[in-house]
C-alpha cells in the first residue's frame, strides 16, 4: 500500500476478499464478453460480407489474435514503468470501444474492419497482463492464501463471459445483422470501463518502477528472478498447441461423428467454456483442500505440472475414440466428452494456476511484464500447431489414431521437462515449491 490508495487503510478483514475485487472481475466478465463475441462471428464476417476466401479469412483472424497476444508485452512494459495497471486498464479500455463501434458502423468497410482490428488487438492485448495483476495488487501479504481461489474465480468470470457470448452474438447476427452483433460487444466493453472505474476509489495501486529508485543489486535480483520464470514457462506452449486443436484435429474428428440434439464437431467447442466453470468450482473448493488434509500440497507448480499431464492424457483418450472409429462405424459426438472432461481439468490446473504462479513469483516492479510472458506462451502455442503438424507430415506420417497418440506422446515427454524445471525452481524468498 502506498500513498496512491484512498482504502489503503481500511483494511479488509482477514479470510475475505477486499472489496474492490467485485469490479474488477465485474470488468473482466464483460470485457471477455465482449472480445469473444466479436471474435465467434469474425470469420463468417470475413467471408460473407468482406468475401475473402477460407483461407484468406483464417490468416486474417489468426494475424489478430497473434497481435492479441504479442501487445500483453507492451501493455505490461507501460504499466510496470509509466502509468501504473490502473490507468493503462482504463486509457487503453477507450481504443478496446473505439475498435467495436468502428466495427460496428462501418460494416462492409475495410478501413472500418482494419481500424477496429487493430484497435481490439491493442485493447485486449494492452490490459491483459493488466487486469490479472491489478487483481492480486488488491491482497495484503497476508491474504496470499486466498490467491489459488481468487484466481480460479477469475478464470470462471472469463469463461462465463466467453460461453455467454458464444451463445447470445450468433443469435444477434441470426436476427439483426452484422452492426448489432458487433455493436452489443461494443457496449459490453463500454460496460466493463463503468464497472472498472466505479472502484477507483478503493483500489490499492501499485508504484511505477520510475517512482521507485532500484539500486543495482535489487535490478539484478529481479533479473535472475525473471529468468527462473521464464525457465519454468518455456515448456507450457505445447500444452497450448495441443489444446488449440480442439479447433482444428478433434472438430474433423467430430466431423464425422453422429450428431446429438444440435452438438456436432463445431458446436462440441462450447463445451469447453462449461466444463470449465464445473471443474473450477471443484478443484478449488474441493480438490485441493482435500488434497492439503490427506498430506499433499497442491503447490502451483504442482498444479500446473497435473494439467500438463492430463493434456497428455486427453489425447490418449481422443485416439482411443478415433481408433474405434477406425474399426467400426461412427460414434455419437457424446464420446468427444471424454477427453473435453479430462482437458479442461489440465486447463484450470495450468492456466488458472499459472496466472496466480505469475503474480506470485514476478518481482513487484515487474509483475505486469511476468504476466505478458504467461500470455506469450499462448501465442506461441499457437505457432507450434504449425511446427507439430509439419513435424508429423514429414517426418512421422502419423494418421488416424496413431496422429492423436504422437501428439500425446510429445506432451508426455513435455511434461516430464516441466516437471524437472518446476523441481529445480526456487522463488527469491520462499521454500521450494
Amino acid at each position: 500500500m502506498d500513498a496512491h490508495t484512498p482504502a489503503a487503510e481500511r483494511e479488509p478483514r482477514e479470510g475475505r476478499y477486499p472489496p474492490q475485487i467485485k469490479y474488477i472481475i465485474g470488468n473482466e466478465a464483460c470485457e471477455r464478453f465482449s472480445y469473444y463475441g466479436m471474435l465467434g462471428i469474425l470469420e463468417l464476417y470475413l467471408t460473407q460480407q468482406m468475401k475473402l476466401s477460407g483461407a484468406q479469412a483464417t490468416k486474417t483472424q489468426h494475424v489478430f489474435a497473434g497481435a492479441v497476444y504479442f501487445l500483453p508485452l507492451a501493455g505490461g512494459w507501460l504499466a510496470d514503468r509509466w502509468l501504473g495497471r490502473y490507468w493503462t486498464i482504463l486509457i487503453i479500455s477507450f481504443f478496446y470501444c473505439l475498435g467495436h463501434g468502428s466495427l460496428a458502423l462501418f460494416e462492409g468497410s475495410w478501413t472500418g474492419l482494419y481500424a477496429g482490428l487493430a484497435l481490439i488487438a491493442i485493447g485486449a492485448g494492452g490490459i491483459k497482463p493488466c487486469v490479472s495483476s491489478f487483481v492480486g495488487d488488491q491482497f495484503k501479504p497476508s491474504q496470499h492464501h486466498l490467491l489459488t481461489n481468487i484466481y480460479g474465480w477469475f478464470y470462471w468470470v472469463i469463461n462465463l463471459g466467453s460461453a455467454a457470448a458464444f451463445f447470445i452474438i450468433p443469435q444477434i447476427h441470426d436476427h439483426w445483422g452484422y452492426s448489432w452483433a458487433f455493436g452489443v460487444p461494443g457496449l459490453a466493453m463500454a460496460m466493463a470501463t463503468f464497472i472498472f472505474w466505479l472502484g477507483r476509489k478503493q483500489y490499492i495501486r501499485q508504484p511505477t518502477q520510475r517512482e521507485v529508485r532500484r539500486t543495482a543489486e535489487e535490478t539484478a535480483k529481479d533479473r535472475k528472478s525473471l529468468l527462473r520464470i521464464v525457465m519454468v514457462f518455456l515448456p507450457v506452449p505445447m500444452f497450448w498447441a495441443l489444446f488449440n486443436q480442439t479447433s482444428s484435429t478433434w472438430v474433423l474428428q467430430g466431423a464425422n461423428m453422429t450428431p446429438y440434439h444440435g452438438l456436432n464437431g463445431e458446436t462440441m467447442q462450447g463445451s469447453g467454456a462449461v466444463l470449465v466453470m464445473i471443474w473450477t468450482p471443484i478443484l478449488t473448493l474441493m480438490l485441493y483442500p482435500m488434497a492439503a488434509r490427506l498430506g499433499w500440497r497442491p503447490t502451483a507448480l504442482r498444479r500446473m505440472t497435473a494439467g500438463m499431464f492430463l493434456g497428455a492424457v486427453s489425447f490418449v483418450i481422443t485416439g482411443l475414440v478415433q481408433a474405434r472409429m477406425d474399426h467400426g462405424p461412427p460414434l455419437s459426438i457424446l464420446w468427444q466428452l471424454a477427453p473435453y472432461v479430462v482437458l479442461e481439468a489440465g486447463e484450470v490446473l495450468l492456466s488458472a494456476t499459472g496466472l496466480e504462479f505469475a503474480f506470485e513469483q514476478a518481482p513487484a516492479r515487474l509483475k505486469s511484464v511476468v504476466m505478458s510472458l504467461w500470455l506469450m506462451t499462448i501465442s506461441i502455442g499457437h505457432f507450434l500447431i504449425a511446427v507439430v503438424t509439419e513435424l508429423n507430415e514429414r517426418f512421422v506420417h502419423a494418421g488416424g489414431a496413431a496422429q492423436f497418440y504422437f501428439y500425446a506422446a510429445m506432451m508426455f515427454v513435455v511434461a516430464v521437462v516441466f516437471a524437472f524445471c518446476a523441481a529445480l525452481y526456487r522463488p527469491s524468498a520462499a521454500p521450494a515449491p
